[in-house]
């Protein structure tokens, strides 16, 4: 696998190579999820990216960026071991050469403003700038992204239509513990006491309402719920409980960790 801590140098390399190409873009920490898109990648594309970058732009607090956590010498030791053919580790310097002041706005509407981003105001563009910057720097064919972040990928698709970009967003499944806990590098910020109580998330899905699924999860031991939401699975717009199709979301704090997940009913 080959390492590249600088766009250009990895733009030279791969405009050498030819061939489609499959990107996964990270924050580090790498688990089972991240190698599954990974693998999804390998199974479709010629040469497989994935980029590690912890982007400072999509996080509301300070504190939540600097515990973070970073484990970059595992990190290549499993995409290593998964087969990826490159890692493209930038400083934040090789991304941001101009600053962080003065980035582009992207027109994203309604999908800014509901669940997530009522609760991270900023975060999405945050997110929306950087992996803007990583497809320049790739060019990738394919996109590939984890269900986890639902909302997400539904933002990361519309900034795509607003760029007129040509690359093809694939959605992977969700990856779980056999416990059913999603995988998630914040998980490693928990005890394995505060991991069995995060359960109640995956067990709230099937719950009467969302409220009886926001008292499970206090009573489990989350100290704050930001939302328990049944949605439009496109719009992400409000429905009623037992309203189907639908997706269930939720975010929560247990042990002073955000957890996410999400869930299709149909």
């Amino acid at each position: 696998m080959k390492q590249f801590l600088t766009q250009d140098a990895l733009k030279s390399y791969l405009q050498n190579k030819g061939g489609s190409i499959g990107f996964v873009p990270t924050m580090g920490a790498l688990h089972e999820g991240h190698l599954a898109l990974i693998k999804a990648a390998k199974a479709q594309c010629e040469q497989v990216v994935c980029s590690i970058f912890v982007n400072p732009t999509q996080f509301n607090d300070p504190s939540d960026f600097e515990k973070y956590p970073k484990t970059l010498a595992n990190d290549i030791k499993l995409l290593t071991e998964t087969g990826c053919d490159i890692v493209y580790t930038p400083e934040v310097d090789d991304l941001y050469p101009s600053g962080m002041k003065n980035l582009p706005h992207y027109p994203l509407g309604r999908l800014e403003e509901l669940l997530e981003g009522a609760h991270r105001p900023g975060h999405f563009q945050g997110v929306c700038v950087v992996v803007d910057k990583l497809l320049q720097a790739v060019q990738p064919s394919h996109l590939y992204m984890g269900q986890k972040d639902f909302q997400q990928i539904a933002i990361i698709r519309k900034m795509l239509e607003i760029t007129k970009s040509n690359v093809n967003l694939i959605e992977c499944p969700t990856v779980r513990e056999s416990s059913g806990l999603a995988m998630s590098s914040r998980n490693s910020r928990l005890s394995a006491e505060q991991k069995t109580q995060a359960l109640a998330i995956f067990q709230g899905f099937n719950s009467p309402s969302a409220a009886a699924f926001e008292s499970a999860l206090v009573a489990n031991g989350f100290e704050t719920v930001d939302y328990v939401a049944c949605c439009d699975p496109i719009t992400l717009e409000n429905k009623p409980w037992d309203e189907r199709p639908c997706q269930i979301l939720v975010a929560a704090f247990i042990g002073g960790v955000r957890l996410i997940d999400n869930q299709f009913m149909p």
